[in-house]
């Protein structure tokens, strides 16, 4: 008895010294990120010279513009077609992050022969491309490999803070390699993109989508609480494309050194890696839909004090507060989708809304880059404050319209944009009708139905008092909030 008591702790430590050295799904997807984020940021400063600094700032923001331009097709096109049937294929996703790794690596090697060709600049554009397809697929399989579901937040907290600091241990390298040779960080980058892909092969070979998506999933994903966290959490990612490249074509028409490129970056990696960190910790304090309202704020009032004063050194720190605002709103977001739609297939949901916000990136980012002028930088932090402020203002009125049972903001808005635009098309056309046949026209306004799906001509001399409200037009907060045309949530 004895020796077999002896032998039960004994056992139980051999046990617990296996697990440690136990290789996780969530660990190899771990270490593909790190190699992903270390080669993206490698490919980043090689770039920078050969692209951004190697002409003058019109012919580098012109050629931003195009590739910004270009790199909406691929998500606003091919990403709602063949994204549902990657999903249901076995292994499809995981797929998707291998041949992602595979094209940077080979576009990597190809741009070290074509530094001063014109190849250089599709090849740039398919990394940039193959680099977003892969931010979606690895939304699609955290929830895949987590062990509970509870622990999605805290997964995606670590590997935004792993990706962090892998770029900006890649940085420090890649930057002495440039100064040596601009095709030296090309080539350590198709090596970290080639590591990325073999890791990325041993992810465990699962459907995103298991089954078909039923009426109740729809209705979860287009309850009113996801739709104003999508709808502010687009707006943060649009917010940091639009920043982006305010401040990189600023820098670069002031004839800014290569320091304060430097400095921004760190402040904007700084506000990442504080982001994940807290997250936990501001978890506790406040809840997931006032994490993303204080994001909007602390944004709106950075950009404010930037507009009234701009220097370099207020944009490191407007760098900081709204990276570190936008991760913390996305991990709050995460959640939100987790507890609001707990039927929903998140790898599949989390794919589309990460779509959706890649698309709010670029958009945004070409607003700076357009144009035969450069946006001068103030005027940039003021639109960047009253975005912010007017997110904030919709999306805490929304809440508080849903707690109250009542219209959000973002609805009555929608609904009488909607109803004045048929408006005006069935007036005129009926205004056509009277004239062809000799009648005087009818005075009617077209209005948005209680389900907000159908559209209804009604004659405004015959309107009961009663029926007259703004909010007769409008679906009540606890309904989905769809587009009135095809059904799909709107964010």
């Amino acid at each position: 008895m004895n020796e077999v008591g002896r032998s039960t702790p004994n056992r139980r430590r051999s046990t617990q010294g296996a697990e440690a050295f136990t290789v996780t799904p969530f660990m190899r997807l771990a270490r593909t990120h790190v190699m992903s984020s270390a080669g993206d940021t490698l490919v980043t400063l090689s770039l920078a010279g050969s692209l951004f600094f190697s002409v003058d700032s019109d012919a580098a923001r012109s050629r931003v513009a195009l590739y910004l331009a270009l790199t909406v097709a691929p998500f606003a096109l091919v990403g709602p077609l063949i994204g549902p049937a990657i999903d249901r294929a076995k292994g499809g996703r995981r797929m998707m992050m291998l041949i992602s790794a595979l094209t940077r690596a080979l576009m990597a090697l190809l741009m070290i022969f074509h530094l001063d060709s014109l190849w250089l600049y599709p090849e740039a554009f398919t990394i940039l491309v193959a680099g977003k397809t892969y931010h979606v697929a690895k939304s699609a399989i955290v929830p895949k490999i987590v062990q509970r579901s509870e622990d999605l937040v805290g997964a995606n907290s670590k590997l935004v803070l792993l990706g962090g600091l892998a770029g900006a241990a890649a940085a420090l390298p890649g930057a002495g390699l440039r100064f040596v040779d601009n095709s030296l960080p090309l080539l350590l980058a198709a090596l970290a993109f080639l590591m990325a892909a073999m890791l990325s092969s041993q992810l465990p070979s699962t459907a995103v989508i298991e089954r078909p998506v039923d009426a109740r999933e729809r209705q979860e994903l287009r309850s009113a609480g996801i739709v104003l966290a999508a709808s502010a959490m687009a707006l943060l990612r649009a917010m940091v494309g639009f920043l982006t490249f305010l401040l990189v074509f600023w820098l670069r028409t002031s004839d800014a050194s290569l320091i304060w490129f430097g400095l921004i970056g760190l402040g904007a990696v700084a506000g990442n890696l504080g982001g994940a960190l807290s997250a936990p910790f501001v978890r506790r304090v406040l809840r997931e839909e006032m994490i993303i309202a204080s994001g909007l704020i602390a944004s709106a009032a950075m950009a404010f004090v930037a507009a009234s004063s701009p220097s370099r050194a207020i944009a490191i720190l407007v760098a900081l507060v709204v990276g570190a605002s936008t991760v913390l709103s996305k991990l709050s977001f995460d959640s939100i989708v987790q507890r609001d739609a707990p039927d929903a297939n998140q790898g599949s949901s989390f794919a589309r809304f990460e779509t959706r916000f890649q698309l709010a990136w670029v958009l945004a980012g070409l607003v700076p880059v357009v144009g035969s002028t450069v946006l001068p930088v103030g005027v940039g932090f003021l639109i960047l404050a009253i975005a912010a402020t007017l997110g904030a203002f919709f999306y805490l009125g929304g809440l508080r319209a849903v707690a109250r049972g009542a219209v959000t903001p973002g609805d009555r808005l929608k609904r009488r944009v909607i109803a004045d635009a048929r408006g005006a098309r069935g007036r005129l056309k009926r205004a056509r009708q009277s004239q062809s046949e000799g009648e005087e026209p009818v005075d009617t306004e077209y209005t948005t139905s209680d389900d907000a799906t159908e559209v209804e001509v009604v004659d405004l001399a015959n309107i009961p008092e009663h029926l007259q409200s703004d909010d007769a037009a409008v679906p009540t907060a606890g309904e989905a909030v769809t587009d009135p045309e095809s059904g799909e949530p709107s964010i």
